[in-house]
């Protein structure tokens, strides 16, 4: 935690960094992700002196966007994520589709 955090940004990151540890995390990755969760949360409300763009522009936590972002990668969603996707918008055919042709039929 950086030096003049607030007692509840401390109670904070203990409390992240022991649920983190009881998950199954090691000590040093409890910390880490500790320290991005309040670190964000500062940067939210404006106790940071900097910030990046994700952490004051998102109206969500990564919990609430379950994944909304996770397909970046170079290959982006899975036929399974994109087999999803047509199944909400209820798009015929979509079970014996490919997931190029579940991409074209979801204009992707």
């Amino acid at each position: 935690m950086p030096a003049g955090s607030s007692p509840k940004r401390e109670r904070q990151y203990e409390h992240i960094k022991e649920s983190a540890e009881d998950r199954g995390a090691s000590a040093k990755r409890a910390k880490e992700i500790a320290a991005r969760t309040v670190n964000k949360e500062r940067a939210r409300s404006g106790e940071s002196k900097t910030a990046s763009k994700t952490s004051t522009r998102d109206k969500k936590s990564a919990y609430e966007r379950g994944g909304e972002r996770s397909h970046s990668g170079s290959q982006g969603p899975t036929k399974d994520q994109l087999y999803e996707e047509a199944k909400k918008r209820n798009i015929d055919g979509r079970s014996t589709m490919n997931k190029q042709e579940l991409r074209k039929a979801l204009g992707r």
